[in-house]
């Protein structure tokens, strides 16, 4: 049995499908509520589904399980409640662990490239506290993950309890089905071709620095189902050494060329027009991510990563435009 907290999300729901593709026996922790989440479940449902406020109560009683998958986070970049954002990604990722490390039960959590802020400081999944400690997140949602990792590292240095198995996946800008229900924070995949699909140019933001042209920003965008394989992965997979690892592709693209890349799938002509940055993102906007794939290599990984051309063109063609659209 695995259990996935925020299972009936993007990631976790892609997942979960994998999961159940295999026979494995499943428990989500999530909220399904008005937002049409359920449907990401509907292909594939979980053996039980936990609201997230009786999730400490669920583990008490429930003391066996192969692994933790803890995707449950409030993920929004504009997130501005820090009680609330720190209770969700820093207070209930500490019990996860400690229940994990408690009960000898393997675990993988989210973190995110957020935590390494504007770049400076490179993009090394490097968890000791002396490469943690440099970094700045640029939002409240970084900072809290960041946080996150920060309480691990000094857990490990004390010699403080941990989890048999643990790895924590820094997610770079993930796009793919079953995202539909997250609002301002879906892909930028997804949003330009809702433009495309009404017959408008995609729309980019325009560069904030004078030595940056417009749509030159890069991201290290990678299909879901790539992030879905590492997960497998390491839930299946030996002697991998716990850690900290980033889940990019390893190559940043422009965000031109993305735009392009949802025009050619969508069968028009390549176009772009930049638009001024929301005022809610500037100083707190990344303008180039790119992990580096290293460590996940090193420690096995040899499954190659899908281009942004081919996985915008499966999003486009297997999925948005389907009667179906989830996975």
């Amino acid at each position: 049995m695995i259990l996935i907290t925020g299972g009936a999300g993007f990631i976790g729901s892609v997942l979960q499908a994998a999961l159940s593709a295999e026979g494995q026996r499943t428990v989500v922790a999530d909220r399904l509520r008005d937002s049409g989440k359920w449907r990401n479940l509907a292909g594939h449902p979980p053996d039980e589904i936990v609201p997230p406020e009786e999730l400490d109560g669920w583990l008490a009683a429930h003391k066996r399980l192969d692994a933790v998958v803890h995707l449950g986070a409030v993920s929004a970049t504009t997130a501005v409640d820090g009680d609330h954002t720190w209770a969700n990604n820093v207070a209930l990722s500490q019990r996860i662990w400690r229940w994990c490390a408690a009960h000898d039960v393997r675990l993988i959590y989210a973190s995110s490239a957020a935590t390494y802020g504007d770049g400076s400081c490179g993009f090394d999944d490097d968890g000791s506290l002396t490469y943690l400690q440099r970094l700045r997140p640029l939002n409240l949602y970084g900072w809290t993950k960041h946080a996150f990792d920060l309480w691990v590292a000094r857990q490990l240095a004390a010699g403080g309890a941990a989890p048999p198995f643990w790895a924590g996946l820094k997610f770079f800008n993930v796009y793919g089905p079953n995202e539909y229900h997250k609002g301002s924070m879906i892909s930028v995949v997804k949003v330009k071709y809702d433009e495309v699909a009404q017959g408008l140019a995609p729309r980019l933001f325009r560069s904030g620095r004078a030595d940056l042209a417009d749509g030159a920003q890069m991201r290290d965008f990678i299909w879901v189902d790539d992030v879905v394989a590492v997960m497998r992965w390491l839930l299946t997979t030996e002697n991998v050494p716990s850690g900290l690892y980033n889940l990019g592709t390893g190559q940043a693209r422009t965000y031109l060329d993305l735009a392009h890349a949802v025009c050619r799938a969508a069968g028009v002509a390549e176009a772009a027009e930049f638009i001024p940055m929301p005022q809610a993102l500037r100083g707190q906007y990344q303008n180039f991510t790119e992990a580096s794939t290293l460590r996940l290599r090193a420690a096995g990984y040899r499954r190659s990563f899908t281009t942004l051309e081919e996985g915008v063109t499966r999003y486009v063609r297997e999925y948005l435009r389907s009667p179906s659209p989830y996975c």
